[in-house]
């Protein structure tokens, strides 16, 4: 195939002779991958079966959506695959930081305090606790006050966490992937340590998951080592790349019916809201989503290889255990990471000859280039790459429908830094 590379595509023999060893010495990791998949996968097609699901689940409806069957099963089906009481699956939740908010308004009230455990949340999330802009609804506009414990040597806090968690505590929130850190994301058995402390000290206290970018990583979720709520994108991982766009809650029962009543209304919750002709995208994309994540990790497995040996940091380093679909790759130099990242849209199916620049994004503190050519407007899960523009100048790559479209882009975008004699 190396000489198909570098005919159709026109890439450097020097590139395509890279990605190929890192290819061969990655081979026991992405093994361990495809194993992973392969047992969340009997676990999905096991709570497919549970529930019934049938052609009549993809009708969609509209109006009040009252009575809606495929809405409520996929509910039952997610909070089944997630080990969870029940689950909020929904078109309307726009993104993972639409679902994290209301997962923290719908339980939070005046007078409470957010213990973040795992440092400052991701930026988009900013805005909505308060820490960043004022006069706009946040939580802090409400009245609900807001403290963090930062990380201590990239590992959490235990002992920092339970010295904040004081009685006017009622939520603290966990945030599973890097997000724009350099560093590695949380473990489920990490999560499950820091529920463990915090209810040994505090029961009534709601542990609160971000788990954008990790369903399907590991074999067990958030929501089974005791977290009570956990929520995330399904234009990421859960959505397999057929979610046209949607979000999910899973957790505990009562707390899951209070998110609801924030996206509807009080006293309508999950009762109601119109599914128009999405439900078949979701519930066939989180079928197939165990394949997906597995053909996202394994490209992200090849990047951390093809870079290392390039000389530059990457977190998941090699054999590292990986917790999220997320590659970084610490650059230390703006044009090394434009030039990454506009070459990753380079190997895209959709816009590849877009040329990305830094812009100011909505929800972010500093200018941020993003690549991402989907079929599915920001699908992460498909293939992407962004960058905040500061120091020190580190990448984040995701997604890869497909293990060989992950490696083309991977390919690309160490070619675009070649070709710009930057390396």
């Amino acid at each position: 195939m190396k000489k198909e590379y570098k005919k159709l595509f026109q890439i450097d023999g020097r590139t395509v002779d890279l990605v190929c060893l890192a290819e061969k010495k990655a081979k026991d990791e992405m093994k361990q991958a495809e194993e992973i998949a392969e047992y969340n996968q009997l676990k999905v097609l096991q709570a497919f079966q549970k529930n019934k699901i049938s052609e009549t689940h993809f009708i969609g409806s509209t109006g009040y959506g009252y009575d809606d069957a495929g809405r409520e099963t996929l509910d039952r089906l997610y909070a089944d695959i997630f080990g969870a009481e029940d689950a909020l699956v929904r078109h309307n939740i726009i993104s993972g930081t639409h679902a994290l908010s209301l997962c923290l308004f719908g339980v939070l009230r005046p007078g409470d305090t957010l213990l973040a455990a795992t440092g400052k949340p991701y930026d988009t999330l900013e805005e909505t606790i308060g820490i960043r802009g004022e006069g706009n609804g946040s939580l802090k506009d409400f009245g609900i006050s807001y403290r963090q414990v930062d990380l201590r040597d990239n590992k959490p806090d235990i002992d920092g966490i339970l010295n904040c968690l004081d009685e006017s505590v009622k939520a603290v929130i966990i945030q599973r992937s890097k997000g724009y850190d350099f560093r590695k994301s949380l473990s489920v058995e990490e999560i499950g340590d820091i529920v463990t402390a915090v209810k040994r000290k505090k029961q009534d206290v709601i542990v609160i998951v971000d788990n954008c970018y990790g369903e399907f990583v590991d074999v067990i979720e958030p929501t089974q080592v005791g977290a009570d709520l956990m929520a995330g994108s399904l234009i990421k991982n859960p959505g397999g790349s057929l979610a046209l766009t949607g979000g999910y809650i899973a957790g505990k029962r009562e707390y899951v019916e209070l998110c609801s009543y924030k996206l509807n209304a009080v006293g309508i919750g999950k009762e109601c809201g119109a599914t128009f002709d999405l439900n078949r995208s979701m519930f066939q994309g989180i079928y197939l989503a165990p394949h997906i994540v597995c053909q996202a990790v394994k490209t992200a497995v090849l990047a951390a290889y093809v870079f290392a040996e390039l000389g530059f940091q990457t977190s998941p380093a090699i054999g590292e255990k990986r917790s999220c679909i997320i590659e970084a790759i610490r650059f230390g130099d703006p044009r090394l990471v434009v030039a990454f990242c506009q070459g990753i849209q380079k190997g895209a199916a959709i816009d590849s000859f877009v040329v990305p620049e830094p812009w100011d994004m909505p929800g972010y503190g500093d200018p941020v280039i993003m690549a991402a050519g989907a079929f599915v407007q920001g699908s992460s899960i498909e293939l992407s790459a962004d960058a905040p523009m500061k120091d020190p100048y580190v990448a984040y790559m995701q997604g890869g429908v497909t293990y060989t479209y992950g490696k083309m882009g991977v390919m690309l975008a160490v070619d675009n830094m070649i070709k710009q004699n930057l390396l």
